[in-house]
C-alpha cells in the first residue's frame, strides 16, 4: 500500500470501464486490513475512535487529503467512529484512483495512530 499511497489520484472520464473481476486483484492485495471491496462497485472501512473529537479529527484529515487529491468519498461520522465508501462516482465504480486514496487515507491513520 505504500507505493500506492505516494501516487496522486487521476481523474476518470466518462465511458471509462470500472475494474471488475481480475483486474480489482492487483489492487485488492495491496489494501489494509479492515478494507472491504463491497460488490465489485465500492471501498468501505470503519475506524474505531475513544470519542466523537477524535474522529471529527480523522475526518478533517480525511477531507484534506480528499481536496488534495481532487477525489472525494463518501464519509459517515458519528460517535467514536468514521466510515468511509469510496468509488469514483463519474464511472459508477472503482478505479484505480480509490485504491489510492484509501492507501493515502490509511497511511494517514497509521501515522497518527502510532
Amino acid at each position: 500500500m505504500k507505493e500506492l499511497a505516494l501516487r496522486k489520484c487521476t481523474p476518470c472520464v466518462v465511458g471509462t470501464t470500472p475494474l471488475k473481476g481480475e483486474s480489482l486483484k492487483p489492487f485488492a492485495d495491496q489494501l489494509y486490513e479492515g478494507w472491504a471491496i463491497i460488490n465489485e462497485h465500492q471501498l468501505e472501512k470503519t475506524y474505531k475512535f475513544k470519542n466523537f473529537k477524535e474522529a471529527l479529527a480523522f475526518t478533517n484529515i480525511i477531507g484534506r487529503i480528499a481536496e488534495e487529491e481532487k477525489h472525494h468519498p463518501n464519509i459517515f461520522l458519528s460517535w467514536g467512529e468514521v466510515t468511509l465508501q469510496i468509488w469514483t462516482h463519474k464511472i459508477d465504480g472503482l478505479s484505480e484512483s480509490d485504491f489510492i486514496l484509501a492507501a493515502k487515507i490509511e497511511t494517514e491513520h497509521i501515522s497518527h495512530e502510532g
